[in-house]
């Protein structure tokens, strides 16, 4: 009686050609990989003001991804930290400081200003994205009154398209032009759908949380801004935990901005 042969062994798995690596955009060739699309909300959560404060740094990147942190360009010992980030599985962004509206506000040192000129802003920008590699692109760091003037945002969105970068709005003033003018440029865009900590209490957290699952549910995917405080760390701790047995996904802001594109 003859024995059948045992099926040969599946092909292995390819390695990426680095010439065809190499020509893709960067927001896709620095893109933490999403599971495959399906029927749950997906949900990506954005970490702002990164950098600073190391320990608070570090307990946000401690947390599970894919998250996607923003570290602020100014600060110090960025190349290790955003390489930690990496490691641990989160998707980067540069959270670039631009001009708000209020007179009392300090967005940090050489924020994107209205009416210094587009080689001014270029050159500051261009600061900001020297600092650190591997991010996908960029959201603003306060910016009301930058991301509201259309003609200011121009040099910062063909510099984002030349660069093969995404634009995260953060939206903090309602009639920001960011979206706008990134499409405008070609520019792969989303907006911020929930803030999860301008109050930072348990409850209102975990408020803005329930809020995230249901803009989810409704359109099919959110996107959350929060801070490295202590309390939105321990909340999104426990949320985290949680997630996937309430059936939502969790993904890097680039999977998003994929869909909405059309491209997802």
């Amino acid at each position: 009686m003859l024995v059948p042969s045992p099926p040969p062994p599946p092909p292995a798995p390819q390695a990426a050609d680095p010439v065809q690596t190499a020509a893709l955009p960067a927001w896709i060739r620095n893109a933490v990989p999403a599971p495959l699309k399906d029927a749950r909300p997906r949900v990506a959560v954005v970490i702002d003001d990164l950098g600073l404060d190391r320990r608070r740094s570090e307990r946000a990147i401690a947390l599970p991804g894919p998250l996607t942190l923003s570290f602020l360009p100014y600060a110090m010992d960025l190349p290790r930290q955003a390489e930690a980030a990496r490691k641990a599985g989160h998707e980067l962004l540069v959270h670039v400081p631009m001009e708000p509206l209020g007179k009392g506000l300090d967005a940090g040192p050489n924020p994107l200003d209205v009416g210094v000129g587009n080689d001014e802003v270029l050159q500051r920008l261009r600061w900001d994205l020297s600092r650190f590699e591997g991010y996908v692109g960029i959201n603003n760091h306060m910016g009301s009154r930058f991301t509201s003037d259309a003609e200011a945002l121009r040099p910062v969105m063909q510099e984002l398209h030349e660069r093969g970068l995404l634009f995260i709005d953060s939206r903090t003033v309602a009639r920001s032009a960011g979206m706008e003018m990134a499409s405008e440029y070609h520019v792969p865009n989303a907006g911020r759908d929930v803030f999860l900590d301008n109050e930072t209490s348990v409850a209102a957290i975990a408020a803005q949380l329930a809020e995230l699952e249901r803009v989810a549910r409704r359109t099919g995917s959110a996107i959350a801004i929060g801070h490295p405080h202590d309390v939105t760390v321990e909340a999104l701790q426990r949320w985290l935990k949680d997630l996937p047995a309430r059936g939502f996904v969790l993904v890097p802001v680039s999977a998003i901005v994929k869909e909405r594109s059309g491209d997802g």
